[in-house]
């Protein structure tokens, strides 16, 4: 199957779908939420209500697309609408794409519609990997997963931070150590099922920007679960464990292999932040007059925006293609992590100009891009930092251990 970025009939309809929420349900609302920094919950139950959170549409926009460009899409339409409360209503998502990754078929049927309930009963999903002192260095992460085979249980202590609905999710996957000498290796993802004892919110973070979303800790202490949530199953991780104790190769580390797979999905949410700065400082600068004419007859402003919609459609390029080599498995140079790096520092600058067009009033509160601004920073640090994405590619383009 050869990479074509035109749209089929089935993603244009789901375009316009989510486009009209955005712009319908969300943007009327976003400034409120962004104020209140709490979950917007009535959001989600209409998002909830229409099919937009929720399991089915998870499976179809990223398991049942060959080509791997609905999620992209959707994504940059909901995440034009507004990031925080975008990540409200994806946040699930995460979750769902660590037991996908990582689990079995029956525990992806099992789990990944408990991310996201119904509509009568909205439930939500959180990824767990960072830690307080392992957040680049996977290498060092703490928190231990321990199995006691008399009663076919692990248990699980630690704090993990930083963390998507963390908390307040109904069900959590958590990355843990099972064998520290392995470091790295020695790391798999464990299913907490709904209510299990032993997990608890910490520290609700305060943030720069995305506050419609929900971020905190995640602690565990003496948290007990199942044998049978490890994904993958137990026999499978004690073959890897196995395999990495004889020298032999084990499969991807369980938090690289999530991230890997969301990488072009998250640069798509940045390509949604950087159109809408666009979209709106391009039609302020057709209105708003000074010295007798519009300023986009300036070329200082004409000539920046020529360069935000040029660098929106590069982004945008590349969040598609490794999207669709993604899905295809087909990544050679790290271009999905090329597609997150490219997109996030896009919206960054875009959205940075774009208070520079609307100058004092792109400042202040009433305006929306002082927003988008604070909204876009988190896509140079959330699923692998700047740095770590150039030092994905390098190490795919060289061949070499770059450190």
């Amino acid at each position: 199957m050869d990479f074509n970025p035109e749209l089929n009939e089935d993603q244009l309809q789901i375009q316009k779908w989510v486009h009209d929420f955005a712009n319908d349900v969300v943007r009327p609302v976003a400034s409120e939420w962004d104020e209140r920094e709490e979950t917007p919950w009535p959001v989600i139950q209409e998002a909830a209500e229409i099919g937009l959170y929720s399991w089915e549409f998870m499976a179809e926009a990223m398991m049942n697309d060959p080509t791997g460009l609905t999620m992209p899409v959707a994504l940059e339409e909901l995440f034009w609408g507004d990031a925080g409360i975008g990540l409200s209503i994806m946040g699930s998502g995460l979750a769902a794409a660590g037991i996908a990754a990582s689990g079995t078929p029956e525990q992806v049927m099992e789990w990944v519609p408990q991310c996201y309930g119904t509509s009568d009963q909205l439930m939500l999903g959180a990824f767990a990997s960072s830690e307080p002192d392992a957040g680049s260095d996977v290498a060092a992460m703490r928190t231990r997963a321990v199995y006691e085979e008399a009663t076919d249980e692990w248990v699980l202590n630690g704090t993990k931070t930083w963390i998507t609905n963390g908390g307040i999710a109904d069900v959590h996957v958590v990355v843990a150590v099972v064998d520290p000498e392995l470091g790295s290796r020695g790391h798999a993802s464990f299913v907490i099922p709904p209510n299990s004892p032993g997990i608890s919110q910490g520290q609700k973070f305060l943030k720069h920007g995305i506050r419609a979303s929900h971020t905190a800790e995640v602690v565990l202490s003496d948290c007990r679960i199942p044998g049978s949530c490890v994904l993958g199953g137990k026999d499978k991780l004690d073959e890897r464990l196995a395999r990495v104790r004889e020298g032999k190769s084990g499969n991807a580390q369980a938090a690289m292999q999530t991230f890997e797979s969301t990488r072009p999905a998250v640069g798509a949410q940045a390509v949604g932040i950087a159109r809408a700065a666009y979209e709106y400082s391009l039609e302020y600068a057709k209105e708003r007059h000074q010295f007798g004419r519009p300023i986009i007859q300036n070329q200082s402003i004409a000539f920046t925006l020529a360069d935000m919609a040029m660098e929106i459609e590069a982004a945008r390029a590349l969040v598609w293609r490794g999207a669709w080599l993604g899905k295809q498995r087909k990544y050679k140079n790290a271009e999905g992590s090329m597609a997150k790096l490219k997109a996030g520092r896009v919206a960054v600058w875009a959205t940075e100009r774009a208070i520079q067009i609307l100058g004092g009033y792109g400042y202040v509160r009433e305006y929306p891009v002082e927003r988008w601004h604070r909204d876009a920073k988190i896509y140079d640090i959330f699923e692998g930092t700047e740095q770590i994405q150039q030092l994905v590619i390098s190490r795919a383009i060289s061949g070499m251990r770059i450190e």
